[in-house]
């Protein structure tokens, strides 16, 4: 028997409980499997890069988010599924990001939506909760600003930089998101901002101590090249029983065993 639906509330309600494991789906397959495994699946736009080749996210459109977002809906029934809003969406101005986070929302039935930025996009954050859009918010390393950092580059190493991201997340906190996704930052600073807010956290390169995990799946099962960030532990090859990787990702993030020190950045 499928297990009772999680809401926003719940997630919310989790702060500082029993973490809370997250992982990405594309396609209604995916989802099917691990629904009853995690509390919440994100349908990222990493997908451009994992599912459809593309060099980075910035190419993903609405259409493609629309259209997975509605293929992971009719398989999920226990998870809460946020979709990411794509790269040009969301930061012209709240009205615009409203006017596309509604017809995600319409067109796919998912709970949530999340995007990325910091200080700069707390006021769109604001006008979404405000207009009952939840928000997943997402500070750190930010995929679609990569090209401005940089590239991929871990954060927080630098004082400046470090003091940043925590404003980041403290505007992004106060402005209303239900949790925040923390990217490729310094364990240290992931675990000072998880303690200094009161929205869950998520990790992704970041601390055990963050309120929650999240791994793109296709890295998890071994699916992706041979190549995984410092991030990463693989539950599978390609080939075993993504069930069974699933179920024991899911244990070690409510065992706080994953990550583990090899898994951050000091």
């Amino acid at each position: 028997m499928t297990a009772k639906p999680i809401t926003v509330p719940a997630i919310r309600a989790r702060k500082g409980k029993t973490p809370i494991v997250c992982l990405t789906a594309y396609d209604f397959p995916t989802a099917e499997e691990i629904d009853d495994l995690v509390d919440l699946i994100l349908v990222g736009d990493s997908l451009g890069m994992v599912v459809h080749g593309l060099p980075n996210t910035q190419r993903v459109t609405m259409e493609m988010m629309i259209m997975h977002g509605q293929a992971v809906m009719r398989a999920a029934r226990h998870a809460v599924v946020v979709v990411d809003m794509p790269f040009g969406t969301v930061e012209e101005s709240p009205e615009v990001a409203f006017r596309n986070a509604a017809r995600v929302m319409r067109e796919t039935g998912c709970t949530a939506i999340k995007l990325e930025g910091g200080a700069e996009m707390a006021p769109t954050v604001k006008f979404l909760t405000e207009r009952g859009i939840p928000v997943l918010g997402h500070v750190g390393l930010m995929p679609q600003k990569a090209a401005m950092l940089g590239g991929f580059r871990t954060q927080g190493r630098k004082s400046d930089i470090a003091e940043k991201v925590m404003r980041d997340a403290i505007a992004i906190s106060e402005a209303g998101a239900f949790a925040i996704v923390i990217e490729g930052t310094v364990e240290p600073l992931a675990r000072e901002i998880t303690g200094s807010i009161p929205t869950p956290t998520i990790g992704i390169g970041a601390s055990a101590a963050c309120d929650g995990q999240i791994l793109v799946i296709n890295d998890l099962l071994g699916r992706a090249s041979d190549y995984a960030p410092k991030f990463v532990k693989r539950y599978a090859e390609h080939g075993e029983s993504a069930r069974t990787a699933v179920a024991a990702y899911a244990e070690d993030v409510r065992n706080r065993r994953f990550p583990g020190p090899e898994h951050v950045f000091e």
